[in-house]
């Protein structure tokens, strides 16, 4: 189903992401890359803090260390979004989320593409059924044309043209209430255990990811790898 809509404000996202993370779940993040768009719905999220933000330190963050060039744009104003190369090869798409120089950011890990199909088949030609087209964030971000650095601090609250695309966002006017929460995806060490429950995503979706232990996170957390 398609939750109704509301575009996103700069308040909607300045509480840190922890907090605001859930409530993009149902949202649609909309595009328009070089003169075609593509819309999905956001089914899966994870949350990032950076160095000082919030009560507990999040090593599995890009900004757990603070400012650097590369993650630049999670210190800034909220309502940006992040694109950062993944792999060498995978651009990924995060919201901004905090106040300036308070860094924090929400991956979009998975959603299900509800306009621009064909588009988003054309750029994910591998993707055997649509409901893994936007299946993951290094497939969510080739289906919306988002890539890094060109689209790095592109603004989804203003729309403003950066390099050729757009970037909307909208959120739901009644926030999900079937929300299942777990430790995130493929992150290393402890930062990839249940003591960050930090995934969000709707309960049944068929888009939502695949769980997979990050490096030494099963070990960390004391059990066998699982999958959901």
């Amino acid at each position: 189903m398609t939750e109704a809509l509301r575009p996103v404000t700069r308040a909607d996202v300045a509480a840190l992401p922890l907090e605001v993370a859930p409530r993009l779940l149902g949202g649609v993040l909309e595009t328009r890359v070089d003169g075609v768009r593509v819309a999905v719905r956001i089914t899966e999220v994870e949350a990032y803090h950076g160095l000082g933000t919030g009560p507990v330190p999040d090593p599995g963050s890009h900004a757990r260390m603070g400012p650097t060039p590369r993650n630049a744009t999670m210190w800034g104003e909220p309502g940006h979004l992040y694109v950062y190369l993944s792999h060498g090869i995978h651009s990924c798409v995060n919201v901004v989320c905090g106040p300036v120089d308070v860094a924090g950011g929400i991956l979009l890990r998975a959603g299900e593409v509800i306009s621009g199909t064909d588009a988003a088949r054309r750029r994910r030609p591998a993707a055997t059924r649509d409901r893994d087209l936007a299946r993951g964030p290094g497939r969510l971000g080739a289906a919306v044309g988002l890539r890094h650095p060109v689209h790095d601090g592109i603004d989804a609250v203003t729309g403003r043209e950066l390099a050729g695309a757009t970037a909307c966002l909208s959120v739901p006017v009644v926030p999900v209430s079937e929300i299942s929460t777990g430790p995130r995806v493929g992150v290393a060490g402890h930062a990839g255990t249940s003591a960050f429950p930090w995934r969000f995503w709707i309960a049944g979706d068929p888009t939502v990811s695949a769980f997979r232990w990050g490096r030494g996170a099963a070990e960390q957390a004391g059990t066998a790898p699982v999958l959901d």
